[in-house]
């Protein structure tokens, strides 16, 4: 009976249910941290404002802001990208793990052995 449960069959099932775990795991981590930044954006390095040698400002206020926004879109967007690619993780590999667990759980062989007293 236990050459059964050690088949190579029950070896694959074991083995892929653990990588899509792993996988699940991983992916809803890195998907709370997208979260977290698009909530909580870095704020990049603080960058002064470039001059000049006689300390006129290189770009206008216009510019500069410009520059700014764009480096926040940036950010965000990159977030929003980690938080679709970390989801994907979640819904492809999480179907994959249950099916594969049902699988197991099918084909366990059962208890012949009379339950304990008290047992539930």
């Amino acid at each position: 009976m236990a050459n059964d449960r050690w088949s190579l069959r029950n070896i694959y099932l074991y083995l892929v249910c653990l990588i899509t775990l792993i996988m699940v795991i991983v992916g809803a981590a890195t998907a709370v941290r997208s979260i977290v930044d698009m909530i909580y954006p870095d704020p990049g390095y603080y960058m002064e404002r470039p001059v000049d040698e006689e300390g006129d400002p290189l770009y206008s206020d216009e510019e500069w802001e410009s520059q700014q926004k764009t480096q926040e879109d940036s950010a965000r967007r990159y977030a929003v990208i980690s938080l679709v690619g970390s989801l994907s993780y979640v819904f492809i590999a999480g179907p994959i793990y249950v099916y594969h667990w049902r699988k197991i759980e099918l084909e366990k062989p059962r208890s012949t052995e009379p339950a304990a007293p008290g047992a539930a």
